[in-house]
This record gives C-alpha cells, structure tokens and sequence, in this order.
C-alpha cells in the first residue's frame, strides 16, 4: 500500500510522535504561554507579561518544529532504508497539514459555540 505513513513499530512510533508534537504546537504551546503569563501578570505589568508569553512561544515553536524535522528525517530514512517510496509529500507535511486544518475548525466550533462570544457583535437590546 503506498499510502502508508507506518509500516514498521519504529515507523509508527516516529509518526505517534509527530502526530503529538504536532498537537501539542496547535494547543499545547498557546495554553502553556498563556497560563505562564497569566502567573506572570499577577506580579508583573501587563507588558512585561505579553513580551514573556510571545517570546517564549515563539521560541518553542521553534524548538519543537526543529525537533519535528529531525523526527521526519528520520522517517524518511527509515523508509529509504526499507526500500519504500518516500513520495512527493512527507509523513510531516500530511501531519501538519491534516492536524492545522483540525485546530482551525476544533477553534471555529469552540468560539461559535461554546465560548459565549457572539461572532458578529450585535446590540439587539432597544
């Protein structure tokens, strides 16, 4: 089958991660910073705040998306190794791709539906 992002546990163990790291870059790093900086913003000023929460998140996000290419490297050398084609799209790029477009519509429903914000303000009260 050439569609197979795992043939192999150690193939399927490198791609569980990715599938991680990749969740924890579209919900894990946003929340992390913004408890750090809520903590932060009980004895610091405001700015001081958001510059810790920005800089750190940026910095991340930079740590883990070195370690998601080092961990798709990987797997395509694993696949190389086997003989399998490694075709036009990696494992990381299906991943990443495939988790962004879920972030985006778990973000859409959450804010329409459950965070109680109205997407269009509107002042019905006369």
């Amino acid at each position: 089958m050439r569609g197979r992002l795992a043939t192999t546990p150690l193939s399927a163990a490198l791609v569980a991660l990715m599938v991680a790291g990749c969740v924890f870059l579209w919900v894990g790093v946003p929340v992390l910073w913004l408890w750090i900086g809520s903590q932060l913003q009980a004895s610091q000023p405001l700015g001081t705040a958001l510059m810790v929460m920005m800089l750190g998140a940026i910095g991340t996000i930079i740590c883990i998306s070195i370690a998601l290419a080092r961990l798709n490297r990987m797997h395509v050398e694993l696949r190389e190794a086997r003989g399998l084609p490694v075709g036009e799209n990696s494992a990381l790029e299906v991943i990443l791709v495939t988790s962004a477009g879920l972030a985006v519509v778990g973000f859409a429903i959450w804010f329409l539906a459950f965070s109680g914000s109205s997407p269009v303000p509107l002042n019905l009260s006369y």
